[in-house]
C-alpha cells in the first residue's frame, strides 16, 4: 500500500509541497525572535519596518502572513497533480513580478508596504525562477513516466 501511494505522488505534487512547507517555515521565522533580527522593530507592514529575517531580508508581519498564506497555498496545491502545477507556474510568476515592482520603486516610499529590499528582490527572483523551473521541469518527468496528463485523463 505504501508503495502505491507514493507512485500515485507526482514530481509537481512533491515540488509543491516542498516550496509550501519552506514558504510556511519562513513565515514562522518572521515572528521569531533572534532568527529576525531587529524584532521590536518589526512593524504590521511598510518600509519603515526594522526587522530583518536572518539579519539579511526585510520583514513585517504582512510580509509574514503573505509567506505563510502561500505556503498554505502550496501545500494545498500539492493534493493535485494540476494545482501543484498551477502553484509552480503562477506562484513563480508572481515572485518574478514582485522582483520586478522591487526594482522599479523607491524602497524608502509608502509604494513599499510589504515591504521588500535589494537582499528580497534578488531573493525572489531566484525564488520565481525556481518555482517556474520546478514546474517546467516536474511536468517533463511526470511526462517521462507516462503521469502527465493524469492516466484518467489520457483516455478522454
Amino acid at each position: 500500500m505504501t508503495t502505491e501511494v507514493r507512485s500515485r505522488r507526482s514530481a509537481a505534487r512533491t515540488a509543491a509541497l516542498v516550496f509550501g512547507i519552506a514558504f510556511l517555515l519562513v513565515g514562522v521565522l518572521g515572528f521569531v525572535p533572534g532568527i529576525t533580527a531587529g524584532y521590536a522593530d518589526l512593524h504590521f507592514a511598510g518600509h519603515e519596518s526594522g526587522a530583518r529575517l536572518f539579519g539579511v531580508f526585510t520583514v513585517s508581519v504582512l510580509h509574514n502572513l503573505v509567506h505563510l498564506v502561500f505556503g498554505v497555498l502550496g501545500v494545498l496545491a500539492a493534493r493535485a497533480n494540476g494545482g501543484s502545477r498551477a502553484f509552480l507556474m503562477i506562484g513563480g510568476g508572481v515572485y518574478v513580478l514582485l522582483f520586478v515592482f522591487g526594482l522599479a520603486m523607491n524602497h524608502d516610499t509608502p509604494a513599499n508596504f510589504i515591504p521588500v529590499d535589494d537582499a528580497g528582490d534578488w531573493l525572489h527572483l531566484g525564488l520565481g525562477v525556481a518555482m517556474i523551473a520546478a514546474g517546467i521541469a516536474t511536468t517533463a518527468a511526470d511526462r517521462k513516466r507516462g503521469r502527465y496528463p493524469e492516466p484518467e485523463i489520457q483516455g478522454h
